[in-house]
């Protein structure tokens, strides 16, 4: 029986296309509910597409999970995890419950999940190495932690994700400017502003639905970034992919070009952290390694991640993976990618083009999703990190080769 998977974002970051790439190829029938500027809408492996409506969020979410009839859900960003989980208790006992709490796994224990705080807190308790993290409910608590932690000191805000709501600060004044910043939500009229400047609906409901977000102070790990990408099902590890960062977009957000890494402690802790919240569905960690190569846990993304739907073999292929779990039959493994570094679409090509990472690496471009290639192309730009836009490029000769190709 061929397994129904609908993929749910609320964000429009092109990983998603991949994602439903992958689980196609890997045997499912894909549908996906997204907003309506994704660039899924131009992808041709769902079979079924929803639109995904920011001021109707859960109204939209119920209505394409009735319609898709799937046996696993998959979310792709963190808003969409918490949306899920709220359906989940609002509907109790439903189908719909029923389908989210598979997919997920656990879901009473999503609040300890979400918290930074909460989550290092657990994995600290389940003899994950990971740095020490403090509750910021008051500037005095931002002073104490300064005391014990040092600094630099990592601030960071519960119910972010993509390097947002999180700073590094070398100074006292910037810790307390990045408190400042975290701890008091967006006046009416900057979420309005957003609103219209960003084309984002969910910021026009925040103008309204003003909330204050958790404060955390995390100890600094000096090194170089880490990831995980797993696949767990009812509490168990059943696939994983463990990747050094080469090159981040920025200092604190998502990584462009990765090395594949054979890490027992990383591998370790995904499992350990599987058992403990009792997931299932696609998940991320990331990690700082520091100067002797320890891997220091910092974080979680409790949804698929912007490397889930990369394919190394047995063991290393999420989709296939989580299918089989699901449905107790042997994993459809896809073509594996055999050079060790990938470098990511479309952030990659922003890269520098002298770098000898991006020369000698994978390219991870959809040249099997054409509609997906030429929509990235078309929009001309993409945000960076803070807000600057820069013109989409291929940087290698190999992708400027390729592209010329495209019927």
């Amino acid at each position: 029986m061929v397994a129904r998977v609908l993929l749910v974002t609320t964000v429009c970051w092109p990983s998603g296309a991949r994602i439903a790439a992958a689980f196609a190829k890997s045997g499912a029938a894909v549908a996906a509910v997204f907003p309506r500027t994704h660039v899924l809408a131009d992808s041709r492996y769902p079979g079924a597409k929803f639109e995904y409506k920011p001021l109707a969020a859960l109204t939209s979410l119920r209505a394409s999970i009735v319609a898709a009839k799937p046996d696993l859900l998959v979310p792709l960003d963190d808003r969409a995890v918490r949306l899920l989980v709220d359906l989940a208790r609002h509907e109790r006992a439903s189908s719909i419950a029923q389908v989210i709490e598979r997919s997920l796994g656990d879901i009473t224990r999503y609040p300890g999940l979400i918290s930074r705080k909460g989550f290092i807190e657990a994995a600290r308790n389940a003899g994950v190495r990971a740095p020490e993290t403090l509750a910021l409910v008051s500037e005095h608590d931002l002073e104490e932690a300064i005391a014990e932690l040092g600094l630099p000191l990592v601030i960071k805000s519960d119910g972010s994700w993509g390097g947002d709501g999180v700073a590094v600060a070398h100074t006292r004044e910037e810790a307390r400017a990045a408190w400042r910043k975290m701890s008091a939500p967006a006046s009416r009229l900057r979420n309005l502003a957003r609103a219209g400047l960003r084309k984002d609906a969910h910021f026009a409901r925040d103008a309204f639905f003003r909330t204050k977000a958790h404060v955390s102070a995390q100890a600094y790990v000096a090194g170089t970034p880490a990831t995980t990408a797993f696949a767990a099902w009812n509490g168990e590890l059943v696939a994983a992919i463990h990747m050094d960062v080469v090159s981040p977009d920025s200092g604190t957000g998502p990584a462009c070009i990765l090395s594949r890494a054979a890490c027992g402690e990383m591998d370790e802790a995904a499992r350990k952290l599987a058992r403990k919240f009792g997931l299932s569905g696609l998940h991320g960690l990331d990690f700082m390694r520091d100067g002797a190569g320890q891997a220091h846990l910092i974080e979680i993304n409790p949804r698929a991640t912007q490397t889930s739907h990369l394919a190394f073999g047995e063991g290393a292929d999420l989709p296939a993976a989580l299918l089989a779990a699901h449905d107790g039959s042997p994993a459809f493994t896809r073509r594996a990618i055999e050079n060790a570094s990938v470098a990511l679409f479309p952030q990659a090509w922003l890269a520098d083009p002298a770098s000898p990472h991006l020369q000698s690496a994978h390219h991870d471009v959809p040249w099997d999703d054409l509609g997906v290639l030429r929509r990235c192309i078309a929009m001309g730009a993409i945000p960076a990190a803070k807000g600057e836009k820069t013109a989409i490029t291929p940087r290698s000769s190999e992708a400027r080769s390729q592209l010329l190709t495209i019927p």
